[in-house]
């Protein structure tokens, strides 16, 4: 599903992402871990088209992502808070959303009623801006946003972040639960290795931009992935 081919990113003469080689399989968990500066986010940039390559190109279900917008009607993201649109409820944001990815108002409040623990009575009907939510209740809105419309591949950049962990829990139940039911594929980052081995197929490492560590998710990948950061 996606195919990364010489993929680099060059701010002068820092080479901020080395990447000659990465395939991420239809229906795939993926997570990416690294530490600040590893190129994470670099990275789902580059995959969604945000920032252009220095080198090489990234396929999404064999589109060039920088070349066709073909990739964009069944793919989603939530990378922060830009993605939002502050002057919106989270409900004007859903609908709007929505009528994007074909949806109506009806079929919007019906698809947000299995969100309602989430969102903890916290979101829906207070009449409040997205900027004025507080950056945990703005992520919940981002995440629930992405799953809009079912879409192949979902890219979500530290999703567990400012989440209390009441919703990180329910979070991690949420997303483990969506590629078994929909055989979406799956990309998130995080800097909770915990979080990230519970939810994740396949766990990359990543450090100063290259790929250092390539492991299928088991039993010992938290104790190993520990036992890296630790040196």
């Amino acid at each position: 599903m996606i195919k990364t081919t010489e993929l680099s990113k060059k701010y002068g003469a820092v080479t901020v992402l080395n990447m000659p080689i990465l395939e991420i399989p239809k229906g795939q968990s993926f997570g990416l871990v690294g530490n600040n500066g590893a190129g994470k986010t670099t990275y789902f940039n580059l995959l969604l088209d945000l920032i252009k390559p220095t080198t090489g190109c990234v396929f999404n279900n064999e589109i060039q992502v920088n070349i066709s917008e073909d990739w964009k009607p069944f793919t989603a993201s939530f990378i922060d808070e830009s993605f939002l649109i502050g002057y919106l409820t989270a409900e004007e944001y859903f609908y709007f959303i929505g009528e994007l990815r074909g949806m109506n108002k009806a079929d919007i409040d019906a698809f947000l009623l299995q969100f309602k623990e989430i969102f903890n009575d916290e979101i829906i009907g207070k009449k409040k801006y997205l900027r004025d939510l507080s950056k945990g209740n703005q992520k919940k809105v981002g995440i629930v946003a992405a799953l809009i419309g079912h879409p192949e591949v979902i890219v979500l950049d530290e999703p567990f972040a400012n989440l209390d962990p009441t919703t990180q829990i329910r979070l991690k139940k949420l997303l483990k639960n969506l590629t078994i039911a929909t055989n979406a594929t799956l990309l998130i980052s995080s800097h909770d290795l915990g979080h990230v081995t519970e939810v994740c197929d396949r766990i990359v490492v990543l450090e100063k931009g290259e790929i250092v560590k390539d492991l299928k998710t088991s039993a010992e990948t938290l104790q190993e992935l520990e036992a890296y950061f630790s040196v």
